[in-house]
């Protein structure tokens, strides 16, 4: 068992930003997304992560996004911000937004479009922290960053108390595991899973919580499931996994032909939510695009077959 007494577990979803035909934020869409959430039981939000498709917001349609989400949260549960930026005095001037709007704690990548040495990447974290009071995790995420944060590097930033959690989207499974075996007497720190698929692995070798934009969708799922992983109880926690994972190939009703992977995601996400009347239009960021019948179509079949409508 863990000796570090985590900050935060449990589920965590990546909130999705829903915004009108415009591209503006629906910030009464978001709201309902926010009860959606807090109503299954959620631990925490992460605001303007991959899901919540912070990288093709304007500085001002992320604020709004964030201000929105922790009016609507009113303390509840932290609200964790994305401060995902390409280099570090940019990733700092998220991070002071972020703390004047009221997030509890900051979500930091490595530097990226920048060629960036490991020696780079530890003086990046090193100086976001020197800036930034609050909490940092590290959220390595190399298929988007295309720089991997190293088990070894991890470990001592948090041993230095440099960050205070780390996100991992990583796929690398033996080095997550060594991650958590180097940090489990370092106070407080919080390994979280992004892996929707294998929740429940992640958690048998001792990750504290899950990430998964796939809870936008269906939270009371990932709440049973957490719940499951939490009381020891595997041959529950494989059921449910299971059966989100079913749920998961909404991921798949995307034209790959016409549609990216973030739209593949985001997209589905989307589209699952306004047919689950949690919000009320599914249009993405530009250049993604909206499904289209056919794909929704695809997407309301998987909800069907799964309980959800």
């Amino acid at each position: 068992m863990s000796q570090r007494s985590p900050k935060y577990t449990g589920v965590v979803p990546p909130i999705v930003t829903p915004l009108d035909t415009n591209g503006e934020v629906d910030t009464a869409s978001l709201e309902r997304v926010v009860a959606h959430l807090l109503e299954a039981g959620v631990s925490g939000l992460f605001a303007l992560g991959s899901s919540g498709e912070s990288a093709y917001l304007t500085d001002a349609r992320r604020d709004t996004a964030l201000e929105t989400i922790v009016g609507a949260v009113a303390g509840q549960v932290p609200v964790m911000a994305g401060c995902i930026e390409t280099t570090t005095a940019r990733v700092v001037e998220r991070a002071e937004s972020a703390a004047e709007r009221g997030a509890d704690a900051l979500v930091v990548t490595a530097p990226f479009y920048t060629r960036v040495h490991p020696t780079e990447i530890d003086r990046h974290f090193r100086l976001v922290r020197s800036r930034a009071e609050l909490p940092i995790l590290a959220y390595d995420v190399p298929v988007s960053v295309h720089s991997k944060l190293s088990s070894d590097q991890v470990i001592a930033l948090a041993s230095e108390g440099i960050i205070d959690g780390l996100k991992d989207s990583s796929g690398d499974d033996p080095g997550l595991r060594e991650v958590i075996v180097g940090v489990r007497d370092v106070p407080g720190f919080s390994v979280l899973t992004g892996h929707e698929a294998v929740v429940d692995a992640m958690m048998l070798i001792g990750a504290d919580g899950a990430v998964p934009g796939l809870a936008n969708v269906d939270p009371h799922g990932y709440v049973r499931l957490l719940r499951a992983c939490q009381s020891r109880d595997w041959d529950e926690a494989g059921r449910e996994q299971e059966r989100l994972n079913r749920l998961f190939r909404i991921v798949r009703a995307a034209d790959p032909a016409t549609a990216g992977g973030s739209t593949a995601g985001l997209g589905a996400f989307k589209c699952a939510l306004a047919l689950l009347g949690v919000i009320d239009d599914a249009t993405p960021a530009s250049p993604m695009r909206s499904f289209t019948k056919e794909e929704t179509a695809r997407v309301r079949a998987v909800l069907e077959e799964v309980g959800l409508l």
